[in-house]
């Protein structure tokens, strides 16, 4: 159903069964797909992709111009999966040349409000991001992670698969899979046991991780400490995951737990 309120551009593509509420404004180039429904004064606009089974709640803002000075106007887009819930006040830019063009977001997310979510992010699949969230440019969050209320990411970083941070973290350093990471500026508090638990991870699983964990992080050389780890604790097809974000990108910096 389209509430005659909405203003919907002739060249947008809204499937038949896309409910629009009041006072929405879709502009050209939008793509929405199946059973989507937008609740009202919601403004989307650009080259925006949504796909099916997304609710978007009252106004929020999809692929205004992205906040950033390098952009001059190049040709850019978002890409929206399936079966993301969008809280009140959600911000979404596109990308821009430095970063891809494109920012993207999976499937199953829960964004809730007045979350920011710049240009050429990458946030992936059953990631829960709670109120306030501010999140820089080109961050990639990796899936089912959580990240808690009021928290702030700096641009560039990355966050692990199934971790968690803490509310009102400030996010400067990349957080492993599977880590625990809090604090004014964030520090790694350990394994994210609770959230590997309700994951279903299998005891041994999670004993390979801890052994990992309490060996490759017991001092700041932890690149060092790796290579000492025997290889029946890195073979761990969970142990791997975490060796290989480590080894994507030596360059960023790592959250690491205080007082090593």
């Amino acid at each position: 159903m389209i509430h005659p309120t909405a203003l919907i551009s002739k060249n947008s593509k809204l499937s038949s069964n896309v409910d629009v509420g009041p006072y929405c404004i879709i502009g050209d180039n939008v793509e929405i797909g199946e059973n989507s429904k937008l609740h009202s004064h919601i403004n989307i606009t650009g080259n925006t992709k949504i796909g099916n089974n997304n609710e978007i709640f009252p106004f929020v803002s999809i692929g205004t111009p992205p906040q950033d000075l390098k952009y001059k106007g190049e040709k850019n887009s978002i890409i929206i999966g399936d079966n993301n819930k969008i809280r009140e006040y959600v911000n979404i830019n596109p990308g821009t040349a430095h970063g891809g063009t494109v920012t993207k977001i999976g499937n199953n997310n829960l964004i809730m409000v007045y979350c920011h979510i710049a240009h050429d992010c990458n946030i992936k699949n059953n990631i829960v991001i709670a109120n306030n969230v501010q999140i820089a440019g080109h961050v990639t969050i990796e899936d089912r992670a959580i990240i808690g209320g009021s928290c702030a990411i700096h641009q560039f970083s990355r966050i692990g698969q199934l971790s968690m941070i803490g509310g009102m973290t400030g996010v400067d350093s990349d957080v492993i899979p599977f880590g625990l990471s809090m604090g004014n500026r964030n520090s790694l508090m350990g394994l994210n046991l609770i959230g590997l638990r309700r994951a279903n991870f299998p005891n041994q699983d999670i004993k390979f991780l801890q052994n990992f964990y309490d060996i490759a992080f017991k001092t700041k050389n932890f690149r060092t400490n790796i290579d000492l780890i025997d290889e029946s604790i890195k073979n761990n097809k969970n142990v791997k995951i975490i060796i290989d974000f480590l080894n994507s990108d030596k360059k960023r910096p790592i959250a690491f737990p205080e007082n090593k």
